[in-house]
């Protein structure tokens, strides 16, 4: 009996290790932040640049897109990097922030 608790313990543990993680967003490259220059990118640079946007929305009357990728893990430190890039009437870039945490491990 020992040995069955013990196995189904193992048994629970290597599950929760497999669905312990969540994802949100998807993956950008962030090597090209460093090309976004504000009041000179449009928006077609940077949809060139990293694809499209994983959410739209509007801050204080101007468009806003916002990349990220999020990893949620029950053992280990989450990851997360995001990129929220506000653009004028002109569509020209007028502020961008972007932050992550540690590096992001390897697309799988």
């Amino acid at each position: 009996m020992t040995k069955s608790v013990i196995c189904n313990v193992m048994l629970a543990l290597l599950l929760l290790s497999l669905i312990g993680c969540a994802n949100a967003g998807r993956q950008f490259p962030s090597a090209e932040v460093s090309q976004i220059q504000i009041g000179t990118t449009i928006r077609d640079d940077i949809l060139r640049f990293f694809g499209s946007p994983w959410r739209t929305g509007i801050e204080d009357g101007m468009t806003t897109w916002t990349y990220g990728h999020y990893q949620y893990k029950i053992f280990g430190e989450p990851y997360s990097k995001d990129l929220v890039v506000r653009f004028d009437k002109q569509d020209k870039v007028i502020s961008y922030t972007y932050s992550e945490t540690a590096d992001l491990p390897q697309q799988e």
